[in-house]
């Protein structure tokens, strides 16, 4: 799998020119060249595919890169990439400020890039690297002090005159008082971690009844992401976009916007798929938000790069400043598309002393076409979007080009930890306008083909595809309102079925199954050692529902095959997998060629058909289960993924309703209340606070009724 990303050629030339390490602004001091002091080695204190992002531009331009791993993390692309890596031991140790500074330090290193979360909006972190003499790439510690506060953040801004949604930002954190505060403002409210960020310590309490609930969730869950549990009540605006703005400052009081990005589809309060520039904004809105984005960072003495977020309000047109990102964002590929430009490069000549290589003037005037960005996660949609794990068993991405890019931090084989967050890649593509940019989307998206973890990837099709979304309906509430069609029951074709039983025999006959337990065939006689006739019963799930489905297949030559589906029999089917590939199956209809890949997970069959894909159940034989040992129980609640146990709010005897909260769990550094299915009384708490438990292990068991 390609790790590096393409840019367009234009972007490439800029980053190739020397020009663009020493263009000024017309506002540069004639003193400014005294104050350069070009980076030579840099640290990067992230994991992943930012590490990655990092370390190409920094090659690019001759600096040498150092970066850090933990132990889950020692095969990682990230730590294999660079010429020198540094394990700083477990899986909390991105944190451990100690450690990454002595890296630094013992690597020779001039300077530290936090990429994004981790340490990059942490003003301490920033400042010790100062007071050690490493120059952060990024802003000043006062700036992501005063930004990083969402409460002290709306104070400047409202002094600063730009609009900020109406709400308590104040001290005091009693509950009672916040609720007060929440109905003064009038429900719905949003609920929001000063500290927050990626959605993490945010709830949304739609009425006066759930509010002391969602408050509790929310200060827990900040405690644990982010130390404090200090929270701000804010009026929660029904159909809002969410709108940002990408800032570029330098130390000469230049201060650029490179357009805006529209990041108003969301599950979970995070981002999943982003656009650049936002759809049918006017023309004279848009540009009132750069300026007033601008006026965001000059007001804090802002550096580097940092996106101001406005949330607008489709309904009056009006928008508010929501909070500040001193730091770059996971979607600036979409910037860096639409402007031509390398937003790490200037990064690099910022924290050099440089100036900003262009101008307002110079960067609305190379912007052109639009970019969408779709976010890869080891998810699972149909049960919440929760996260996934594991290995990454099957992997094939879509061609690069000039305006498709991939930002990856994964190749496969590697494995998606479940320590850390569940993004697998990026996917970023160009058109000349938005239809064709979001054609392209869709085009590359039926391309890519991922088998391990459960994935977003089919999510992000319909999504795509959605006749409101294609008409530029955005909002933040889009999933919810669109949830029917967005999770509507697909049919699979007979085409499927077929394939898939064809490339079981394929791989009979060229390797037998020898101790599989999902093996459904065995022997047999005929071409090659392969079979005569064989039925092979398939399991579809739709929903809660299963049903088998009997695929019946008369081998009549080499490679041909009678087989029967549904009723529907396809005469003389001519199949073999292509040459250099295992995996894909080459099937011959009546004036049809049907090419499939088909990959086997113990009892799970996902193929890969048209630009879709299909999973299939093998039926398991019935002593499996007693052999190897479920980990499902009768009448219990089971953990939806790997996860650590943080909370049990019930004890054995309650009576329980349906949708109570149950447990609360947390995996990849998110929190999720497991409810009561139905209503219950409980018999058993499995595990308590502090357990770490796999997928499918049984939580709490309810009486039998």
């Amino acid at each position: 799998m390609h790790i590096h990303s393409s840019l367009t050629k234009r972007a490439l030339q800029a980053l190739t020119s020397k020009k663009l390490l020493y263009r000024y602004s017309s506002t540069t001091p004639t003193t400014a060249a005294a104050t350069i002091k070009p980076l030579t080695s840099i640290l990067i204190a992230n994991r992943g595919e930012i590490a990655l992002r990092v370390n190409r531009t920094a090659s690019q331009y001759g600096i040498r890169t150092t970066t850090v791993y933990t132990e889950p993390d020692v095969l990682a692309q990230h730590a294999l990439v660079t010429p020198h890596s540094v394990n700083i031991g477990p899986p909390s140790a991105y944190l451990d400020v100690d450690k990454i500074i002595k890296a630094a330090k013992d690597r020779g290193c001039d300077s530290i890039h936090p990429g994004y979360g981790f340490l990059s909006e942490n003003s301490a972190f920033a400042k010790r690297c100062a007071d050690e003499g490493l120059i952060f790439i990024g802003p000043p510690s006062s700036a992501i002090e005063a930004m990083g506060n969402k409460s002290q953040s709306k104070d400047i801004m409202i002094k600063a005159g730009v609009p900020c949604v109406p709400g308590y930002h104040g001290t005091n954190q009693d509950p009672e008082f916040l609720f007060s505060e929440a109905s003064n403002i009038g429900f719905p409210v949003l609920i929001k971690a000063v500290k927050g960020g990626g959605g993490k310590g945010m709830r949304i309490s739609r009425t006066a009844n759930e509010f002391l609930a969602m408050l509790a969730s929310a200060k827990s869950e900040a405690r644990s992401s982010f130390g404090d549990d200090v929270v701000l009540i804010e009026k929660y605006i029904t159909t809002p976009r969410h709108i940002e703005v990408q800032v570029f400052a330098d130390a000469y009081g230049n201060c650029v916007a490179l357009g805006e990005r529209d990041c108003s589809v969301q599950r979970r309060h995070q981002k999943i798929l982003e656009e650049s520039p936002a759809p049918f904004l006017d023309q004279e809105v848009r540009k009132d938000i750069w300026q007033k984005a601008r006026s965001v960072a000059l007001a804090v003495g802002y550096r580097g790069a940092g996106t101001v977020e406005f949330i607008f309000d489709n309904d009056t047109g009006d928008f508010f400043f929501m909070e500040m990102n001193t730091r770059l964002q996971v979607e600036h590929p979409v910037t860096e598309a639409v402007t031509g430009t390398d937003l790490v490069h200037w990064q690099i000549l910022v924290a050099s002393g440089h100036p900003l290589p262009l101008t307002q003037e110079q960067i609305e005037a190379q912007m052109e076409g639009h970019a969408f960005e779709a976010r890869i996660y080891a998810e699972n949609p149909s049960m919440g979007f929760v996260p996934d794990s594991g290995e990454l068993l099957h992997l094939r991405t879509p061609v690069l080009t000039d305006t498709v890019r991939i930002d990856a931090g994964f190749r496969q084989g590697d494995v998606i930890s479940s320590h850390y967050d569940p993004m697998i890649a990026k996917l970023i593509v160009k058109g000349p306008d938005r239809n064709a940019a979001l054609a392209k989307l869709r085009t590359a998206l039926e391309e890519y083909e991922v088998v391990g973890p459960s994935t977003n990837i089919e999510f992000l099709k319909r999504l795509s595809a959605h006749p409101a979304f294609i008409s530029g309906e955005v909002e933040t509430g889009f999933i919810d309102k669109h949830r029917e069609s967005l999770f509507a029951h697909e049919t699979i074709p007979n085409e499927v079925f077929a394939q898939a039983a064809v490339s079981i025999v394929l791989n009979q006959n060229i390797s037998p199954y020898e101790n599989d337990p999902f093996s459904v065939l065995g022997g047999g006689i005929g071409f090659g050692g392969g079979i005569q006739e064989r039925t092979i019963n398939f399991v579809e799930k739709t929903g809660e529902v299963e049903k088998e489905v009997m695929v019946k297949l008369k081998q009549d030559g080499k490679s041909t095959y009678d087989i029967t589906v549904n009723g529907t029999t396809y005469k003389r089917v001519s199949a073999h997998f292509s040459p250099t590939e295992r995996t894909k199956v080459i099937g011959f209809y009546p004036h049809t060629r049907c090419e499939t890949t088909v990959v086997r997970k113990e009892d799970t069959l996902v193929i890969f058909q048209g630009g879709n894909e299909y999973r299939l159940k093998l039926p398991r034989p019935e002593w499996w289960e007693k052999v190897l040992g479920g980990t499902e129980v009768k009448n219990s609640v089971v953990a939806p993924m790997p996860c650590k146990v943080l909370r049990v709010e019930v004890e054995v005897g309650r009576r329980v309703k349906k949708d109570e909260a149950l447990v609360v769990i947390e995996s990849m550094k998110m929190e999720t209340i497991i409810r009561s299915p139905h209503d219950g009384v409980i018999a058993r708490i499995v595990h308590r606070e502090g357990d770490v438990v796999k997928a499918g292990t049984a939580l709490v068991l309810f009486e039998e009724t």
